[in-house]
């Protein structure tokens, strides 16, 4: 078998980076997640020190990094009482998307863009990032905190929206007819109810399937059932996260304590090549031109989820101080909106840079005001 020494040597080298990074960001009290986006984007495209050999690996890997935060994420809670508190908060869903989808379309719309256009701008405004804020909520220790039920049912209901919003989006861009994007839309969303359904009523037994006395087999059980779990909801134009958290909600009890345990230091190593990953996808060229627009959205979305937050845990009675936190820790955008462009960037040439500017800044400055907003300081894992 050959062995790339190229791939090796780049990733070995992002490694140590990322690890010196860490630390640093620790001692400082931080999470490390600003500085692993930071590393992507110097070593994305148009930068002077690119990954080649590296970068494909890095682009796998962001996708099982995804899959093992919100899988852990899921561990922490059980599918019963999410299940209850997600219905409590359509009210604030509701909200969300209003409040968050407006500023891109209001955007779109003063840029001069097609309706097409109009409606990806707007998806990208709306959706947080899952990924980012679940590794934010275990930095940063809050997992348990009486906010972060609130904030993890608005992550998942915007992951439903999406489940309606990208066939709709996929099949406008490529030229298809409206009567053909409400039907992807109608068979997508379908799909996605069917699937919770079925993880509420059944889902028990994958916990069984799951528990065995030997770690090792606990955890190709955990990782094998949720890869394919998230595979089948990414075919139904679902989220492989959500799939991932809804395995993790399913596991309860002391397998739950022991399958986190056991994926700890995997869901570590890929957590970061994720963010890394969100970093690459930017072309560090195109940002100074769009950089004075993106900042401007950045701001008006960024406090329209910090409203949007503070909705969200009021309506679970949650004092002035978890609310804060719970604004802030929507506030940051990723693997969503870059899939958004990804869709639509040859329906404007502004688009794509336009977006990715933006959902830099946020990615990076979401977790910053999340760590000093509503807590005191902590020394993050």
């Amino acid at each position: 078998m050959h062995v790339s020494a190229a791939l090796l040597l780049e990733l070995g080298l992002i490694l140590v980076a990322l690890g010196v990074l860490g630390a640093m960001a620790r001692r400082l009290t931080l999470s490390p997640v600003p500085l692993y986006l930071l590393t992507g984007l110097v070593l994305g495209e148009g930068s002077a020190l690119p990954v080649p050999a590296a970068g494909e690996f890095l682009r796998v890997g962001a996708s099982i990094g995804i899959v093992l935060l919100l899988l852990a994420l899921g561990l922490e809670f059980s599918i019963g009482e999410f299940t209850a508190s997600m219905r409590h908060h359509v009210p604030s869903a509701a909200v969300d998307l209003v409040l968050n989808a407006a500023p891109g379309a209001v955007a779109g719309w003063l840029l001069g863009l097609d309706g097409v256009s109009v409606l990806a701008l707007a998806g990208a405004t709306y959706i947080s990032s899952s990924g980012i804020i679940a590794r934010l909520l275990g930095d940063l220790r809050r997992l348990a905190n009486r906010e972060t039920p609130a904030v993890l049912s608005v992550l998942v209901l915007e992951d439903f929206t999406m489940a309606a919003y990208l066939p709709v989006l996929a099949v406008l861009v490529s030229g298809g007819t409206w009567w053909q994007a409400a039907l992807g839309m109608l068979v997508a969303v379908g799909a996605v109810l069917a699937a919770f359904a079925t993880s509420y009523r059944w889902g028990h037994h994958v916990g069984r399937l799951v528990a065995h006395p030997d770690d090792e087999q606990l955890m190709l059980r955990l990782l094998g059932i949720t890869l394919v779990v998230a595979a089948l909801a990414e075919y139904i134009h679902a989220s492989a996260a959500v799939g991932a958290f809804l395995v993790g909600l399913t596991v309860t009890g002391e397998t739950a304590g022991r399958a986190g345990a056991v994926i700890a230091s995997l869901r570590d190593l890929f957590a970061a090549v994720f963010f890394v990953a969100i970093g690459l996808s930017v072309d560090i060229g195109e940002l100074p031109p769009v950089l004075p627009a993106a900042v401007l959205l950045a701001v008006v979305t960024g406090a329209t989820k910090v409203v949007t937050g503070r909705y969200a845990a009021s309506r679970d009675g949650v004092g002035a101080r978890g609310r804060a936190r719970a604004g802030a820790a929507l506030i940051a955008r990723g693997e969503f909106s870059i899939v958004i462009i990804g869709l639509a960037a040859v329906r404007h040439p502004v688009l794509a840079p336009l977006v990715a500017a933006y959902v830099f800044v946020l990615a990076v400055a979401g977790p910053l005001i999340t760590r000093f907003t509503g807590a005191r300081p902590v020394r993050v894992r």
